[in-house]
């Protein structure tokens, strides 16, 4: 951990101690965050087979597993009893012939599939949990083909988060297939102190909306908690809502600049077969995407506050250099001045802007560009003598 440490003490940040020392979950997987598509900010309890195909077929065609999104997980609803067997039974109308031919159709597209279930005894929409069933449902999940387990904590009163998650824990180790997992607690429990040695990822906050105030809260919250993250474990602000039409295309950019420079799970929420251009542009941007992806594996960190609801954020990546965010919070357009010392760099650097795809020279010790309100202006920094 001390090069990790050392790296964000340079930045100069103040960070929330995580507390439990053990090291993280090791299932060799999720190394960088895990991106793909979830059906619940959109659509809510209204999926089906049908759904899931052509959103898969959409993805292909529109891009996005080409930059990188892989994971289509249904989230809550899928799921309406439990058969004699005590195995999950999905809804027959909406997911004829149930989970396994559609798990199929997803993987011969080259994608991966992912379900949802509860740590408690129903799900939020009050379908069957997990609570006492945890092997099985691992074991039918691997059965069908699931790739990725989101699993939600609702009517959990009385259970112990750390013992119920480490138990599903098992119970995927020993299920025989790879499958990524996904803690959805909401950061009620301190997962940043537990959820390394239990999960791939951990919501750190409650759910998010699709309004501004929404995402600022959740990226406050996710920033205090840069130290629990490493490669295959990730803390969680919750998903995209970039295109889902309660924001601005310049709040969608600030929004998707940000949760990449938090190395967040990229998890678009959007209704990727209506995809506008714009939207597309945003989700589709790989050189922010190859931001979120860096093999180094670090969230980056608020660094400078050059005046109120003006922000710096910096990100160190593999090759040495840093991606900047100039974050302007505020209601109007204004200037924001990135300082190197603020990043950790002496002497001059490179600057690049990752939204205008643009080379913008170098710069001795600072950089400044005018920021559109609620906007971002993100670059990617290089030092040229070593910094």
């Amino acid at each position: 951990m001390f090069p990790r440490f050392a790296a964000l003490m340079c930045l100069g940040l103040g960070l929330a101690v995580v507390r439990d020392p053990a090291p993280p979950l090791d299932n060799r997987l999720a190394r960088t965050p895990p991106m793909g598509w979830n059906s619940w900010n959109h659509f809510g309890c209204d999926v089906s087979a049908q759904l899931i195909r052509e959103t898969a077929d959409a993805m292909i065609k529109g891009g996005m597993r080409d930059a990188g999104y892989q994971y289509l997980v249904i989230d809550d609803c899928w799921q309406v009893a439990r058969d004699a067997t005590g195995r999950l039974v999905a809804d027959s109308v909406r997911f004829p012939g149930g989970m396994k031919p559609l798990a199929d159709y997803v993987h011969s597209k080259g994608l991966k599939f992912g379900l949802y279930t509860d740590a408690g005894r129903q799900t939020c929409q009050r379908r069957p949990g997990t609570y006492g069933s945890e092997e099985i449902d691992a074991r039918t999940f691997a059965e069908w083909g699931v790739d990725y387990v989101k699993e939600d904590w609702c009517d959990s009163e009385g259970l112990d988060a750390p013992t119920q998650y480490a138990k599903f824990r098992d119970a995927l180790a020993k299920a025989g297939r790879p499958i990524v997992f996904s803690i959805c607690e909401w950061g009620s429990n301190r997962p940043w102190e537990w959820g390394p040695r239990t999960g791939n990822l951990w919501r750190t906050t409650g759910d998010i909306g699709d309004r501004w105030a929404s995402m600022i809260a959740l990226l406050d919250l996710n920033a205090q908690y840069a130290m629990a993250a490493a490669p295959g474990a990730w803390n969680d602000p919750d998903m995209l809502e970039v295109g889902n039409g309660g924001m601005t295309d310049d709040e969608y950019r600030a929004h998707f600049s940000l949760w990449a420079l938090m190395a967040a799970p990229l998890m678009a929420g959007n209704d990727v077969r209506t995809m506008p251009a714009a939207t597309r542009d945003i989700l589709l941007n790989k050189e922010v995407v190859a931001v979120d992806q860096d093999t180094l594996g670090m969230q980056g960190m608020l660094v400078q506050e050059p005046a109120p609801d003006l922000q710096v954020w910096a990100k160190p990546l593999s090759d040495g250099s840093r991606a900047v965010v100039l974050f302007n919070r505020s209601a109007l357009q204004t200037v924001i001045t990135a300082s190197w010392r603020a990043i950790g760099f002496r002497g001059p650097a490179r600057v690049r802007d990752l939204w205008a795809h643009a080379d913008l020279g170098t710069f001795p010790a600072r950089f400044m560009a005018t920021v559109p309100a609620h906007g971002v202006v993100m670059v990617r920094v290089t030092p040229v003598t070593g910094g």
